[in-house]
């Protein structure tokens, strides 16, 4: 089992970065696929970026590619979200997640969640 902690929101002005953070629990981080998720007020969930076990394999959706980077430090028991260029569509809560069978863009494939961190990005 793993516990996720996310950290690092805020409110921003249109073009400026943030970076996200996840901590986890547990000795075995290093096991999971991670991902990114954000759910912005009266819409579903929707997949950001994701990260294998190792760190070298990501996958992104359309509208952060070029953007955004997701990372992870297994040493340190983290995952990052690198977010640039910061738009107004971007403000959300958003979610880590680690998942024991891979990673990608279904949400029901990740079996722990964080609590959420409030991004909102002014215009």
């Amino acid at each position: 089992q793993v516990q996720l902690v996310e950290s690092g929101g805020g409110l921003v002005q249109t073009g400026d970065s943030l970076r996200l953070s996840c901590a986890a629990s547990g000795r075995t981080f290093s096991s999971y696929g991670m991902g990114w998720f954000r759910q912005a007020p009266g819409k579903e969930r929707r997949f950001v970026a994701a990260i294998n076990w190792s760190g070298g394999d990501t996958v992104y959706t359309n509208s952060v590619k070029g953007r955004f980077t997701i990372s992870r430090d297994n040493a340190k028991n983290t995952l990052y979200l690198q977010m640039d260029s910061l738009k107004p569509e971007d403000t959300a809560v958003y979610y880590c997640a680690a998942s024991l069978s891979g990673y990608g863009s279904t949400s029901y494939n990740y079996d722990y969640w964080g609590q959420g961190t409030q991004v909102t990005v002014s215009s």
